[in-house]
């Protein structure tokens, strides 16, 4: 073939690949998911105190005014998902990276409610949904065998990055203060996700003459892409099992964790102890997606999203009873380990049965109902806390949420996914 040929399906003047461009798609999506940190709860977290002390403004307004922007992100996030269909994750991730950015940047001159909640809104939009939807999407055409694991290690190492956010930020706070933070962190989502959406990513292995998973396909063309309208998966009994595990688990582990210094000091832990125990849940996290990655590929994914619902019951009655000691690393390896785990199959299990076709318009749903639960935990554990004067009573009600979705997930029947089992898939 002449090297100014493309092979079918490549873009002119695409550079040959030295092998499977897979992998190279996976770092770099959890690269982009890593920056994602600043519009993370954990990122903002370490702003709230500057900002009630510097604009005046109380901790209860600041709270309201987090509670519009992520409320607001669940409205951006379904168009987002289309676009990634339209656009591809490259130029959507282009997009999106320079939105962010400028968002955090602006951030920085804000003087009061409006403009925080203003901030709000862009920061929680651009990067815990729209950022976090188009890096969590871009391997998911690369990979379908192996897409599990794939989308494991995306989730773990991007975790990895988004949990050293609030350490940079908090230095950078201590050192010039929380306005210099934003636009640091908005010079750096710039830096990083710009290039790598311009240069380092490709939409689909068909762009460079290749297949999901690199296998060889000798003497023929690549596959076409398949999948479901966003219209006939929603009629799908099955895809409201993985929404409602996603929109449970994202509404109790962000209660929690917002309460997490209060919920751990009435049994018995300093507040420094209560702190420290995000480490436990983010090494758990980590170990767990890959585990739940890995069980993807080898397992009728409905008895990961069973798993991960009966740790999440596990976790929330280990609240009620955690100590101090080994017993509170034992409940934060649970909680952190039950959210992973339902992540990183929603990620595996939406392309696995609905296709990759319209995969962004699929999980856009799923990230903006995931994104909208989040708003409404912290406010249901402060509601309960202060009635009964304890987080007991929620905690032990809490858990039929994650048992109602576990009980759906054994009796409602998937569709059969293109390659149904995994001995079917591992032959294909």
């Amino acid at each position: 073939m002449p090297a100014t040929e493309a092979p079918p399906g490549r873009p002119p003047g695409a550079r040959e690949p030295g092998g499977f461009y897979g992998w190279h798609v996976v770092a770099l999506a959890a690269v982009a998911l890593a920056m994602t940190g600043p519009g993370q709860t954990a990122g903002v977290s370490v702003f709230i105190d500057p900002l009630v002390r510097d604009l005046g403004v109380s901790r209860e307004t600041i709270s309201t005014a987090y509670l519009v922007g992520t409320l607001a992100g669940t409205l951006v996030v379904p168009s987002v998902g289309r676009l990634l269909d339209r656009w591809g994750v490259r130029r959507t991730m282009l997009l999106i990276g320079a939105l962010f950015g400028a968002v955090l940047v602006a951030s920085a001159t804000v003087a009061g409610v409006v403009g925080v909640t203003l901030a709000f809104v862009g920061i929680r939009s651009l990067g815990q949904g729209a950022l976090g939807l188009s890096a969590t999407t871009a391997a998911a055409r690369w990979f379908e065998r192996r897409r599990g694991t794939a989308m494991g290690v995306v989730s773990a190492a991007g975790t990895c990055g988004i949990a050293l956010t609030p350490l940079l930020a908090d230095l950078l706070i201590a050192a010039r203060g929380w306005r210099v933070a934003w636009v640091v962190l908005g010079l750096l989502v710039w830096v990083v996700v710009l290039p790598l959406a311009r240069w380092g990513l490709r939409d689909d292995p068909r762009d460079l003459g290749q297949v999901p998973d690199g296998r060889p396909v000798p003497g023929q063309q690549p596959v076409e892409p398949w999948g479901m309208t966003r219209r006939e998966a929603v009629r799908q009994p099955w895809f409201w099992v993985i929404v409602a595990g996603v929109a449970v688990s994202g509404m109790l582990f962000t209660a929690v964790a917002f309460h997490q210094v209060s919920l751990l000091g009435e049994r018995g832990l300093s507040s420094t102890e209560a702190a420290a125990n995000f480490l436990p849940q983010s090494v758990a996290g980590v170990v767990a997606t890959l585990a739940a990655g890995r069980m993807i590929d080898r397992l009728n994914p409905r008895w990961v999203v069973v798993s991960s619902m009966l740790v999440h019951v596990l976790a929330l009655g280990w609240a009620t009873m955690v100590s101090p000691g080994w017993s509170a690393v034992g409940f934060g390896v649970a909680i952190g380990s039950g959210g992973a785990m339902i992540r990183a199959t929603e990620a595996a299990a939406v392309p696995h049965y609905f296709g990759v076709l319209h995969i962004g318009a699929l999980r856009g749903v799923v990230a903006a109902v995931s994104v909208g639960s989040t708003a409404f935990g912290p406010l249901l554990f402060a509601a309960a806390h202060g009635a009964t004067g304890s987080y007991a009573q929620v905690l032990w009600l809490s858990t039929l949420l994650p048992l109602a979705v576990a009980a759906a997930a054994v009796a409602v029947r998937p569709p059969r996914a293109r390659f149904g089992s995994v001995e079917e898939r591992v032959a294909h």
